[in-house]
């Protein structure tokens, strides 16, 4: 790294994954960790009993005290209860799939990744929009296109996860596009990192997360790499030096006390805690947490921090909520 954001360039690339990340930690308090947030009365596991709901996102909505999740199969995103009920909080017909969801408790917004599955498997090119929704209501307040601007050579698009800047703007990671798109407070989007990346097909860019000293920062999963990105100059962007690579790496998520959570969409099962005395330039192993079978991305509530396990691919087994220990 050349410097505080004055990055040296580096490689970029995406995963399949949601959000669901905390409140980002303050600017100044990098090294000291905040105090943790309260204990929620929350069950150790959620079983969501509709096998083939397929949800990749899923976020803790604090506002409102409950669990959200969208739907690969459905689009529509849905209000989960202890019991694992659902009862459907946004039905837009223009969502085929919701991948990645975010609570904006700031500006009383939920936004959604709008994708289209079968774009993976090369049946359609896919979309990628941004849905924004009333977190109160679940009324639409805008769709944004973000796959018509392209960028040229891109043949295929999967908006895949998001996080919000200070000023509201909005950052949306396309898998197939390898490209970052922002969404500024208007809603008008523009192309945020350039398609410097897709000729590497071999990476994906996946989870991401705002830092409100004016940087991103990106998980790669097929290298392990969490990347960071200025958001003033997108062009400078460079790569935290890690003790190990975090292959797999689909969410990432805020933890109540400042971490960075990865979760990992490989066999290794885990979420691990990522902490920094450098403000990213560096970070070490705070802790790290296992759950069983797969998981794409987590949520924090309180001072718990809970996965998600879509079940993809089997539509006969329940999907499932499961909180995770970081030791």
């Amino acid at each position: 790294m050349t410097g505080k954001y004055g990055f040296m360039a580096g490689a970029i690339t995406l995963v399949l994954a949601g959000c669901g990340g905390s409140k980002a930690p303050e600017a100044e308090a990098t090294a000291a960790a905040p105090a943790a947030a309260p204990a929620l009365d929350l069950p150790a596991s959620i079983t969501i009993n509709t096998p083939g709901l397929s949800p990749e996102g899923i976020e803790y909505d604090t506002k409102n005290n409950r669990f959200l999740v969208g739907s690969i199969t459905q689009g529509t995103v849905f209000v989960v209860a202890n019991d694992g009920t659902l009862t459907p909080f946004i039905q837009d017909p223009d969502l085929k799939s919701s991948v990645g969801i975010e609570v904006d408790e700031e500006r009383n917004r939920l936004l959604v990744a709008n994708s289209d599955a079968a774009a993976f498997g090369g049946q359609v090119p896919g979309h990628a929009k941004l849905g924004v929704y009333d977190l109160d209501s679940g009324m639409r307040i805008a769709m944004v296109d973000l796959g018509a601007l392209g960028p040229e050579g891109a043949k295929a698009h999967f908006a895949n996860d998001m996080t919000v800047g200070t000023d509201g703007s909005v950052y949306v990671t396309d898998s197939l596009a390898r490209v970052v798109f922002k969404v500024d407070p208007a809603y008008t989007p523009s192309v945020f990192l350039p398609n410097g990346f897709a000729n590497k097909k071999e990476h994906v860019l996946n989870g991401i997360v705002y830092h409100p000293s004016g940087y991103l920062l990106i998980g790669e999963s097929v290298e392990g790499k969490i990347l960071a990105v200025s958001e003033s100059n997108p062009a400078d962007m460079g790569e935290v030096t890690l003790p190990e690579p975090v292959k797999g790496v689909d969410g990432l998520v805020w933890a109540a006390n400042g971490d960075l959570l990865v979760v990992r969409n490989d066999d290794s099962t885990r979420v691990v805690a990522l902490r920094t005395s450098d403000d990213w330039e560096s970070a070490t192993i705070a802790g790290t947490g296992m759950f069983t079978g797969q998981a794409t991305t987590g949520a924090v509530a309180g001072d718990a921090v809970y996965v998600v396990h879509p079940m993809m691919g089997d539509a006969t087994v329940a999907p499932s909520i499961e909180r995770v220990a970081i030791q």
